[in-house]
């Protein structure tokens, strides 16, 4: 079972040596978050999502798990949890891909190019489909409170603290215990 490690470890050396800000939770190179750019010419271009990453024993041949950890405003994209709805991912995953893959060609082209026909935030699927030039504006108004370098600071990079209207959302949605589940599934 050492070939999994060491595709692991292959995948996660190359991100790190790449020009990805990674941070390893516990020096695990099976969980880890990754700093991420909005691609340039999108309405995301500035914006910077902390995402969390786990690799799941049978990687490669399981796909991985990927969730942003700041609030995004993308049809395919769950705004509470920041789960990730893209096949590569979820469905059509294979050993071919590796972690560089997924920063540098999926998640641009995701938030290039939304599905709004698949979504898991149907407040933004319904907004693109009505109103191109109202989605770029909330997209943006998202990336100035949520996905900027201040705002991760000012939010300490720390998973459970949250601005005041996360909390809002938070005690709206779900109870702290849900919360830490769906964390959990990311």
């Amino acid at each position: 079972m050492s070939s999994p490690k060491r595709r692991i470890e292959t995948d996660v050396m190359k991100l790190l040596m790449s020009d990805y800000e990674v941070t390893l939770v516990n020096d695990n190179m099976q969980e880890f978050y990754v700093r991420f750019h909005g691609p340039t010419e999108t309405p995301f271009a500035g914006g910077v999502w902390k995402i969390h990453v786990e690799l799941p024993d049978g990687y490669p041949y399981k796909s991985p798990s990927i969730g942003f950890m700041n609030k995004i405003f993308h049809p395919n994209i769950d705004e509470l949890s920041g789960s990730v709805c893209l096949d590569v991912i979820n469905q059509t995953w294979s050993p071919m891909f590796d972690m560089i893959n997924i920063f540098e060609v999926f998640l641009p082209q995701l938030l290039r190019y939304p599905n709004a026909a698949d979504p898991l935030n149907g407040e933004a699927a319904a907004l693109l489909m009505r109103d191109a030039k109202a989605y770029d504006v909330k997209v943006k108004e998202y990336v100035t409170r949520f996905a900027t370098r201040e705002a991760l600071e000012d939010n300490g990079g720390d998973d459970e603290e949250s601005s005041d209207e996360d909390e809002d959302d938070d005690n709206h949605n779900y109870s702290a215990g849900e919360e830490d589940a769906a964390d959990m599934e990311l």
